[in-house]
């Protein structure tokens, strides 16, 4: 015990030199969990979002169905097969059916994605029930952002026109009955949600839809020929990249930290090395190996980083706490970038997320107080008593 008390002694006794390092390297700390736990929270909110209002448990995916790939959708439909069927008559799954279309609002060409769902679907959170009208009106649902690019309000009505699947244009005007508003971009920008039913009679395909959503927590997945299950993982893999290349882009920040808080405390061990020679000698002649001196000085330095884990607890827990309560007001410039977050961001700090950056930050600050060390081996008592280095 008697080194980790000379340590704690020595790293104390040095007063503001410490205090300065032990600072900066707490600052390090609490800056990559707050951005981290940012990233984190970013992404569960993507996820959550997206599996709510549009991926529910994974989907069925026609064959030639390719969401990006809008030269597929033509032929991107069949009918549901029976497997698939029963799936949505038990309220476990519902079926969506995917048109090329165009809207004129205003005089103005916009093409859409018509897309046709069930009103009476509560798989996802799209308020589909809006489009539960008569049979003298032809309801149409789109997104706030879809009705900022296209000036349509609730009430509006606007000329849509398709093509069914005998190659056959075919036009309608359609009621906008509500906007709906939501931060998954998929589906409100470029979309346009009408009655399943309605949408297969004019499109000419009966019984057809070009995808499946399956509901969350649904264990089944059938057979079903011709069409192709895609699971979260798949589904929400755009997500996670973009929030890897992002977290990767953010490394050369912690990096930048860390290395100034490492320089510092390698600096303070080298001149905390030249400057104690003579209680080096005093050490070696009281009987300390040099390997003892070695951790002595090592452990002196790896406190730094136990000071600034203790001292960031101080101030980072009441500040990150506050954070995640209150959020994080994102500009409305972050709508049109098609990420699905809301007007506040809320970061996720997990333990591990804290552990990890703990363990990271001291396993690189216990490195960097050893380096300097290792001159001591070739020290000698006699040469440390006189104030010199061997």
């Amino acid at each position: 015990m008697i080194i980790p008390k000379l340590a704690l002694r020595n790293l104390l006794g040095a007063g503001l030199r410490t205090w300065l390092n032990v600072v900066v390297l707490s600052f390090a700390f609490v800056v990559i969990i707050w951005t981290q736990g940012l990233y984190e929270g970013m992404n569960a909110q993507a996820e959550r979002a997206s599996v709510d209002a549009a991926l529910g448990g994974g989907q069925y995916w026609q064959e030639k169905y390719d969401p990006l790939d809008v030269f597929s959708l033509e032929d991107a439909h069949a009918i549901v097969p029976d497997s698939l069927r029963a799936m949505i008559a038990a309220n476990r799954a519902t079926a969506i059916l995917v048109v090329q279309g165009t809207l004129y609002p205003k005089g103005r060409i916009h093409p859409v994605m018509i897309k046709g769902i069930d009103p009476d679907q509560q798989l996802l959170s799209l308020p589909s029930h809006f489009l539960k009208t008569g049979e003298d009106r032809f309801p149409a649902l789109i997104g706030s952002r879809m009705a900022k690019s296209t000036g349509l309000k609730v009430g509006d009505t606007v000329t849509m026109r398709w093509r069914d699947a005998h190659g056959t244009f075919d036009a309608r005007d359609v009621e906008i009955v509500q906007v709906m508003k939501t931060i998954v971009p998929s589906i409100d920008q470029g979309q346009v949600w009408i009655p399943l039913d309605r949408l297969r009679i004019l499109a000419g395909m009966e019984e057809e839809a070009g995808l499946v959503v399956v509901a969350q927590g649904a264990l089944e997945r059938p057979e079903a020929p011709g069409w192709v299950f895609r699971d979260l993982d798949f589904l929400l893999s755009d997500i996670k990249q973009l929030v890897r290349m992002k977290s990767a882009g953010a490394a050369i920040l912690y990096f930048v930290l860390i290395l100034l808080a490492m320089l510092a405390i390698f600096d303070t061990q080298v001149l905390s090395i030249f400057r104690r020679k003579k209680e080096m000698g005093t050490l070696m002649a009281f009987g300390f190996t040099r390997g003892r001196v070695i951790r002595l000085f090592t452990l002196e330095g790896a406190l730094h980083g136990v000071l600034a884990a203790i001292v960031a607890a101080l101030y980072g827990i009441p500040f990150l706490t506050w954070f995640a309560r209150r959020g994080w007001a994102l500009p409305e410039a972050m709508d049109s970038y098609g990420f699905a977050i809301g007007e506040k961001l809320f970061p996720v700090y997990s333990a591990g997320l804290v552990v990890a950056t703990t363990l990271l930050v001291l396993m690189i600050t216990t490195i960097v107080s050893f380096l300097p060390t290792r001159k001591i081996a070739k020290l000698k008592p006699t040469d440390a008593l006189r104030g010199r280095m061997s």
